[in-house]
């Protein structure tokens, strides 16, 4: 059924005008996702996106799927009863760094670890931008804004980190500007069963422009990262001359070919690790001393909790002996006062 149709992008879109600001790095993910979901063949009104408070949170608005924009740092507890409630809904949470990890946190971290079958989108552009340019909780140590004037005395969260924290079992990353990473990663989060988590480095162009620069712009971006693929040694570089090796678990650059290095001795990432050790490791590389990682970073099996609930409740039913409202009013769990 599904397989037989075909969509494009635009099925996706909806008629409403986009009203973020000309340049925002919000556009190019609206565009990745509405490629995304084109190309797994699912009809639009079987998604369903959440958002909570924040530039990001205009999402639904600009998507032809059901859609829900809600409260500040909420949108996963509606996004979880909503796939309890509708089992066979796909949904996706829009968030920012500030909606997600400040007022949200607590949200953000229970979703996590519950492992609902949702996918969460966090835009990253480390500052408040829908409330003029405040700093978030991602913001560098020093950020000047209209609300830290003297510079943030904040040590940032890294929402990877965060991730890993709460035992996710999928975590991913990508910038906007790199459309064939956004569209691997998001269909990676999408077949994934339980909550995937995708980081999205974002730009904003009027509050916080440059933010990403030193890894998103493309004439260092290959120097900068490293494009994470299951299985495979971390090369990266322009050449292709640079790879990351682990003495012990601490992570270490080479140059291949010298000191006797080779592609053999660098890190061979596996994203289906069970033990998160590794993982933190990855969520710890910052750039310049360490190329940031995009891509999948884990993605393994643990039960999701809405399947779980759903079989909870099947299970209750069938030992019940109130099979139905009635029974249960004047059957032998009713009392009298």
């Amino acid at each position: 059924m599904n397989e037989q149709r075909k969509f494009k992008p635009k099925d996706f879109s909806s008629d409403q005008d986009v009203r973020w600001c000309p340049g925002c790095g919000d556009y190019a993910i609206l565009a990745g996702v509405h490629r995304a979901l084109a190309k797994q063949g699912i009809p639009p009104e079987q998604i369903a996106v959440v958002s909570g408070i924040g530039c990001s949170s205009r999402f639904p608005y600009y998507m032809s799927t059901y859609g829900f924009h809600t409260i500040h740092g909420r949108a996963p507890a509606f996004a979880t009863g909503l796939k309890i409630a509708k089992p066979n809904m796909q949904v996706w949470v829009v968030t920012g760094d500030g909606d997600a990890l400040s007022i949200g946190g607590n949200h953000f971290i229970h979703l996590l670890r519950r492992n609902v079958d949702v996918n969460l989108m966090l835009f990253n552009n480390r500052i408040y931008g829908l409330t003029k340019g405040q700093y978030s909780p991602t913001s560098e140590v020093g950020k000047r804004t209209k609300s830290t004037p003297l510079g943030s005395l904040d040590h940032p969260f890294k929402p990877v980190q965060v991730a890993v924290g709460a035992d996710a079992t999928f975590i991913a990353r990508t910038i906007d500007v790199d459309a064939k990473c956004m569209q691997e990663v998001l269909a990676a989060a999408a077949a994934h069963k339980g909550t995937s988590f995708v980081e999205i480095l974002q730009n904003c162009n009027i509050f916080n422009d440059g933010a990403w620069e030193a890894i998103a712009a493309k004439q260092v971006r290959a120097d900068n990262t490293v494009h994470l693929k299951h299985d495979e040694p971390m090369i990266f570089g322009r050449e292709r001359d640079k790879g990351v090796r682990l003495v012990g678990l601490t992570p270490q650059v080479f140059t291949v070919g010298e000191d006797g290095l080779t592609e053999a001795d660098a890190w061979v990432h596996d994203a289906h690790d069970e033990d998160p050790v590794r993982s933190l490791v990855l969520a710890r590389f910052e750039t310049p001393a360490l190329p940031t990682p995009v891509g999948v970073i884990r993605a393994i099996s643990r039960p999701v909790y809405d399947a779980g609930v759903h079989a909870q409740v099947d299970g209750a039913k069938a030992d019940a002996a109130d099979a139905s409202l009635q029974d249960l009013l004047v059957g032998r769990r009713s009392w009298q006062v």
